[in-house]
């Protein structure tokens, strides 16, 4: 089973779309350090979900500090644990949205997806019929993305 990390934007869209299975079907298991289990935690009353019931999530304790402390330098706490641990475990892939942490994890060699590319995997492998209503959902319920990017997104899914 393929080691896949977590940021919290990703969880964090998906629990906004009540599609937390989509995740589920793809991965298996979904692995969180313990900021991004924090940060879902403080949301919950916005977006309610007990990641705790959720036994194909894993919360581990990055033990690297020094790493953390680096990278905190120029990310929030979950982005840095999350690419942190994804190093320590050498996971194969971290979900990330953030266009800064998506910089550093690249620069630290790791693969990695966001939300947008998790709906075009699940419309591939055939969870999804369309990605569109997803998207559009997203972005009513505060998700940002460029409109460009959305452009390129709906043409590769064939949905333009």
């Amino acid at each position: 089973m393929p080691k896949v990390v977590s940021n919290t934007t990703p969880i964090l869209s998906f629990i906004k779309l009540n599609r937390m299975d989509i995740l589920e079907k793809i991965y298996k298991e979904i692995i969180i350090p313990e900021a991004v289990y924090q940060e879902l935690e403080e949301g919950k009353n916005k977006y309610y979900i007990d990641i705790l019931n959720n036994n194909w999530i894993k919360i581990l304790k990055v033990r690297n500090k020094n790493l953390i402390k680096e990278l905190e330098k120029n990310l929030d706490r979950g982005e840095a644990e999350a690419i942190a641990l994804s190093i320590e475990i050498s996971a194969d892939l971290l979900l990330l949205d953030e266009k800064i942490g998506r910089k550093i994890a690249k620069e630290n060699g790791l693969k990695i997806s966001g939300t947008i590319g998790v709906l075009l995997k699940a419309k591939k492998i055939g969870i999804l019929k369309e990605v569109k209503p997803l998207i559009n959902e997203l972005i009513k319920k505060g998700n940002y993305y460029n409109e460009s990017f959305i452009k390129t997104t709906l043409k590769y899914a064939g949905e333009l």
